[in-house]
C-alpha cells in the first residue's frame, strides 16, 4: 500500500520523536485495514488506506474497544466489542496494516472516557452495528440512533462526550480518514499490525524511558 510507510522507515522516525516522554493521561487510536470483504469494499469506496477505527487505553493495545463483528466467520453479527490484536479477525489476517496514534487528554477527560466505556460494557447486549449509518455517510446524511454505531462514529462519540475538542463533524459522518488527518493525534507507528508489539519492545528497550506508558509496558512484559 503506497501511503503506508515501511516498518524500517517508521522505526527511524520514532527513535527521534518524543512519544516516549508522555506524562499526561493518554488514549490510543488504532486505524486498520484487514483483508476482509467489508474492509475491502470500504477501501474501494473511500480510496483511503484504513477502514476501521478502535479506541485503546494503553500503548500495547491490550484494552481496546470498537464496533465490529462478534464472531470471526459472521460479518453480519456486529456490535460493541473488546478487541484483541492477536485473535479474531486481527489474529487471522496477518497482513493487516495499521496506524497507531496517541491522544493526550486531561485526567477529567480520561476518567469520563473510562466511565462512558463502562456504560457501553454494562449495556453491551443492546448495541448493534449502525448499517443504516454507513448508507447515511454515502448520502452525506448523519444517521444517529440510540444503541447503534459504526466504528469511527463510536470513537468520535466517546471522545466528544468526554469533553475532548473534536474536529467539527457529526459523529454519524465521521470516517477513519478524519482521525488519520486529525492534527491532535501523535503518530507512534504505521505498518503491519503483527509487528507492532515487537516494534514497541525494541524501541522501549533502546530508550529506557520512565514515562507512564513505559512503566505500564514493563508490567505487561514482566520486566
Amino acid at each position: 500500500m503506497d501511503n503506508v510507510n515501511s516498518f524500517e522507515n517508521l522505526n527511524k522516525v520514532n527513535m527521534s520523536s518524543s512519544f516516549y516522554e508522555a506524562k499526561d493521561k493518554c488514549v490510543y487510536i488504532l486505524l486498520s485495514k484487514t483483508s476482509t470483504l467489508p474492509s475491502d469494499v470500504i477501501q474501494m469506496w473511500t480510496k483511503e488506506p484504513y477502514a476501521h477505527t478502535s479506541l485503546a487505553f494503553d500503548i500495547e493495545l491490550n484494552e481496546m474497544y470498537s464496533f465490529a463483528r462478534k464472531k470471526l466467520h459472521n460479518p453480519f453479527r456486529c456490535g460493541f466489542i473488546e478487541e484483541d490484536i492477536t485473535s479474531g479477525v486481527f489474529g487471522r489476517d496477518v497482513d493487516t496494516v495499521c496506524r497507531v496514534c496517541r491522544l493526550c487528554v486531561t485526567e477529567t477527560q480520561y476518567n469520563k472516557i473510562r466511565n462512558i466505556i463502562e456504560d457501553f460494557k454494562k449495556e453491551s447486549s443492546y448495541y448493534k452495528y449502525n448499517y443504516l449509518g454507513i448508507v447515511g455517510i454515502m448520502c452525506n446524511k448523519a444517521v444517529e440512533r440510540k444503541y447503534n454505531y459504526f466504528c469511527s462514529q463510536f470513537v468520535y462519540y466517546v471522545l466528544e462526550n468526554a469533553g475532548v475538542e473534536m474536529f467539527g463533524k457529526e459523529p454519524g459522518l465521521t470516517r477513519p480518514e478524519d482521525f488519520r488527518q486529525w492534527d491532535k493525534l501523535e503518530l507512534i507507528y504505521e505498518g503491519k499490525l503483527i509487528d507492532y508489539r515487537k516494534f514497541l519492545h525494541n524501541e522501549y528497550m533502546k530508550n529506557k524511558s520512565h514515562d507512564e506508558g513505559y512503566i505500564e509496558y514493563k508490567k505487561t512484559v514482566g520486566e
